[in-house]
């Protein structure tokens, strides 16, 4: 449940913001203790937190290897309370625009590519379905970033209709293939 202080300040995860891929996983090991969370899917997302750079050192928050590490370790949570997880690509970061309005970390196009390639890799090798907000967000064009990387109400609507179909697409054919495989007697 969110309290609305995810909505204060986007750049610092708290509440339903869950940030990097360690806060995912912390929050949700805390979830999967309590007796009420018993989803049949969950939606997950987590990168652009984790590719946040020092503009100092360049120094990147959370390692590719971690970042790996972390992804196949919420893979395996989830598969063994048999939660089906649907993987949301990380939106695209435009280097001029983020770094001219960020000033306490940088964010670049390069590691949102490579780290959404290594989630690709991760979800492909579990058969996790993958939405590719990705792709569908930079089909909107740059004008319509509200700041670094959040997006104005009219483009947020749209990235919400998208992930509507493509989950509900992704429910409805997991349920026809179970279907299609049920043995009756």
């Amino acid at each position: 449940q969110d309290d609305g202080s995810a909505n204060k300040n986007l750049d610092y995860p708290t509440g339903a913001n869950g940030g990097d891929s360690k806060m995912v996983l912390n929050y949700l090991l805390h979830k999967l203790n309590e007796p009420g969370f018993k989803p049949d899917y969950l939606l997950l997302n987590c990168g652009l937190h984790d590719i946040k750079r020092n503009p100092a050192t360049r120094e990147i928050q959370v390692p590719e290897n971690e970042y790996r590490k972390n992804l196949e370790t919420i893979v395996q949570l989830l598969k063994k309370r048999h939660i089906q997880m649907i993987w949301m690509r990380t939106t695209p970061v435009v280097d001029s625009i983020h770094n001219a309005k960020s000033r306490s970390f940088h964010r670049f196009a390069t590691d949102v590519e490579r780290y959404n390639q290594i989630a690709d890799e991760v979800c492909r090798k579990n058969k996790i379905p993958v939405i590719d907000l990705h792709s569908f967000t930079k089909h909107l064009g740059e004008e319509q970033f509200t700041d670094h990387v959040h997006y104005k109400e009219p483009a947020r609507a749209l990235q919400a209709a998208f992930i509507a179909g493509a989950v509900r697409t992704t429910i409805n054919t997991e349920s026809k293939s179970k279907e299609k495989y049920n043995v009756r007697k």
